[in-house]
């Protein structure tokens, strides 16, 4: 009996070791991306490149403009008064640095879906590539709930035009939401149908989402409400366009760098003339546009605005919901999701599946969940993901990317340079805490003196090769600097936020401990095989 019970003990000590061994080795297992390896043909089902270079940028340029245009450069007017276009040129020079970081990597590998996720699971590991993918998933799903109900709700408002309808309009269908439970619970029926309408916009075609987008960007533009909505984030949906571009390595760079540029000039440009027509004092909070126009006697462009507000918001729920779509394509493909996520349909091209997936769950956060409650942990997954994407620039640059085995060096330089990007990213959280908090500013000195060691260390202790094609200039410095700040922002938001990280950080390791790590193949002999548009539309 007592041999039998060592027996069964040993057994269960042996499979848990076993269990722990095998995640160790599959966690820290990277994707190996071989170009060759990627043909063209036809009769396949996958995606098809019908994206070109202007499609990108107003790909990027639609990501970008949204909400923001009719509330930010109020907000921010009455914080920074006659500094406000000031404060948009930092907010876009800061946001530069990362697009370059984006366009390396872009141009660099395959033209296959990923962005941030690909480039991490590449550079690091695979369960670096997986935390990255739930962090910026979150960022997204939230997002596009908290669109779609401003959407409803500027929808609901042209419908109020209507003398019949003026005042008639429901709470539930589209003003703000019925609440329940203490506002925890907030219904909302306009908000899903609007997200249903795009998603079979989406699942339809690329082409057809891309002209939509293109008529409503166009739409902004022309009612004059072009400003970005609260951040430049265009970039990040342009990198995930890769596998539907026409030329990715030359194109791909340009609509990240051009779609930020147009939007950075587009913001002050608008932040000028509103502040320029009235004094920034006395412009409002929630509708700084309206008031600038509405004080100079132009009260019937009110209606112009909500129009633009109606186009700004579709084009940005529409891009994220794309983007969305083809990260889950990118993991179904790699197991670390069920393969479900990676079927696309054999005639529209489109990852209908994933497609649907995401509006399903943007459909029910935005038409039961009062998600104004969870916006201020909204910016964790995309100043993370942002970070990782500026060590991968640094990490992919090095010549000497693994340890000479016969060294009598304690680590490795890969591990080296790894450990100096860590405690760039730590310093950068600390100095932002301490700021936070108003510490003396000598422990900001040193943190900070501690990183540019940090950064010299990765200057002068690593060799470092030239990329193909588009180069991000300054590297490391540059990136390190991209990681330092993006930090930085992070440990400003809500403490909710830092909860939230961590959290959702716990249940991704869980989830890729107990499916991901048995089902993943990151070094898959299967070849992606695309399309190209035909000849006559390509010209």
């Amino acid at each position: 009996m007592g041999s039998q019970e060592k027996y069964a003990s040993s057994s269960s000590s042996s499979s848990s070791s076993s269990f722990f061994s095998h995640f160790c080795s599959s966690a820290l297992r990277a994707k190996t991306l071989n170009p060759s390896s990627y043909r063209t043909a036809t009769g396949r089902d996958d995606l098809v490149r019908r994206l070109g270079v202007l499609d990108l940028l107003l790909l990027g340029i639609g990501a970008s403009i949204g909400a923001g245009i009719f509330v930010v450069t109020g907000t921010v007017a009455r914080d920074a008064g006659p500094g406000v276009t000031i404060s948009f040129i930092l907010a876009g020079a800061s946001c530069v640095l990362n697009a370059l970081c984006y366009a390396e990597l872009a141009s660099r590998f395959p033209a296959v879906v990923g962005g941030a996720y690909l480039y991490s699971y590449t550079a690091f590991n695979e369960i670096t590539a997986f935390l990255v993918f739930m962090q910026l998933m979150l960022d997204y799903h939230i997002g596009a709930a908290s669109i779609a109900r401003s959407l409803a709700s500027y929808v609901a408002a042209l419908f109020e035009l209507i003398p019949g309808l003026k005042g008639n309009i429901p709470a539930w269908i589209g003003q703000g939401g019925q609440e329940f439970f203490g506002g925890t619970l907030s219904i909302n029926i306009l908000a899903p149908v609007l997200l249903v309408l795009l998603t079979i916009i989406l699942c339809w075609g690329v082409g057809e989402s891309s002209a939509v987008n293109s008529f409503m960007t166009a739409t902004k533009i022309l009612t004059g409400a072009t400003v970005v909505f609260f951040s430049y984030v265009g970039f990040d949906a342009v990198a995930n366009s890769a596998e539907e571009s026409k030329r990715p390595q030359r194109d791909l760079p340009i609509g990240i760098l051009g779609s930020l540029l147009v939007c950075v000039v587009l913001y002050v440009g608008v932040c000028l003339v509103i502040t320029g027509m009235v004094p920034y004092y006395l412009l409002g909070e929630e509708a700084p546009l309206a008031d600038a126009f509405t004080s100079k006697g132009l009260k019937y462009v009110s209606i112009l605005i909500s129009i633009g507000a109606v186009a700004g918001l579709t084009t940005t729920l529409l891009v994220g919901l794309y983007v969305q779509s083809r990260l889950y394509l990118g993991l179904g493909r790699d197991g670390l999701l069920p393969s479900l996520f990676a079927k696309v349909h054999p005639k529209r091209h489109t990852p209908i599946h994933s497609q649907i997936w995401v509006g399903i769950v943007a459909a029910v956060l935005g038409g039961i969940f009062n998600v104004h409650v969870l916006s201020h942990i909204l910016s964790v997954g995309s100043l993370t993901g942002y970070s990782v994407v500026a060590a991968c620039v640094v990490t992919l640059r090095w010549k000497n990317k693994t340890g000479n085995p016969a060294s009598s060096k304690c680590i490795s330089t890969w591990c080296e340079g790894v450990i100096c990007l860590i405690i760039v990213a730590s310093c950068g959280f600390a100095t932002g805490v301490l700021y936070r908090y108003d510490a003396s500013f000598f422990y900001i000195i040193v943190a900070a003196v501690i990183a540019v060691l940090a950064c010299a260390a990765l200057c002068f202790r690593q060799v470092y090769s030239d990329a193909l094609g588009f180069s991000c200039p300054g590297v490391p410095i540059l990136p390190a600097v991209c990681i330092f700040f993006n930090i930085f922002l992070f440990a400003q938001l809500h403490y909710e936020a830092w909860i939230r990280f961590i959290v959702l950080s716990i249940i991704s390791v869980g989830i890729y401990a107990f499916y991901g790590q048995f089902h993943a193949n990151p070094s898959s002999d299967e070849t992606i095989v695309y399309h190209r548009v035909p000849a006559e539309d390509a010209r």
